[in-house]
């Protein structure tokens, strides 16, 4: 596993297995903790019921930018080495629909699938064959769709670099954004819970 830090395991070794398989672990572990294994809670998110699934989500981003910028800044990662997935503009662009489609549909993600799964919800289990039925059929069709899969090419696209910004500017905006966010969505929440007061 290659890793933006001093110190990095080899791809494929046990140790770099062994540290996948913990990230992964606990990851899941604070999905769950966080009631995002429950369809009904990302559901709420689409209802603007419940907005645990943005406040969780975008907590996890700028705890991840803010260490970033924070450890490249001491010096502890080098973020030159950190992979950036590369910009295909229409595939992903249909890929964004197929998944936002498939996520409302059956109010699960991948992630969340796989919490629900393991935590013995039916719903989950078959949002994980789902998925990995889809991979597979689209293993088959992909010889007749590799152009459209390669077009739209833009390499490895970050906001800083389109904006012109520099990485602090952008984390900074980033941080900001989100605290205006978290309390555009604490008044939606409440809005709602006044509502569903009043009906009842």
């Amino acid at each position: 596993m290659s890793a933006p830090l001093p110190l990095s395991l080899p791809s494929g070794s046990s140790g770099a297995l062994a540290v996948a398989f913990g990230v992964g672990l606990g990851f899941g572990w604070c999905l769950e903790r966080a009631g995002l294994g429950s369809a009904r809670k990302l559901m709420g998110q689409f209802q603007l019921t419940d907005l645990a699934v943005f406040k969780v989500m975008f907590s996890a981003i700028v705890t991840a930018m803010l260490g970033m910028f924070w450890l490249s800044r001491l010096g502890v990662v080098d973020l030159s080495r950190v992979y950036v997935p590369e910009t295909f503009i229409a595939p992903q662009l249909v890929g964004g629909v197929v998944f936002g489609a498939g996520m409302a549909l059956a109010g699960l993600c991948p992630g969340t699938s796989c919490v629900a799964a393991v935590t013995g919800r039916a719903d989950g289990v078959a949002v994980v064959a789902g998925f990995f039925a889809g991979v597979l059929a689209t293993s088959l069709v992909l010889p007749a769709i590799t152009r459209f899969y390669g077009s739209g090419a833009r390499g490895s696209v970050t906001l800083d670099s389109v904006l012109g910004a520099s990485h602090g500017a952008m984390t900074l905006v980033v941080v900001a954004t989100a605290m205006a966010g978290f309390v555009v969505a604490d008044r939606i929440e409440r809005r709602s819970a006044r509502r569903l007061a009043g009906v009842e």
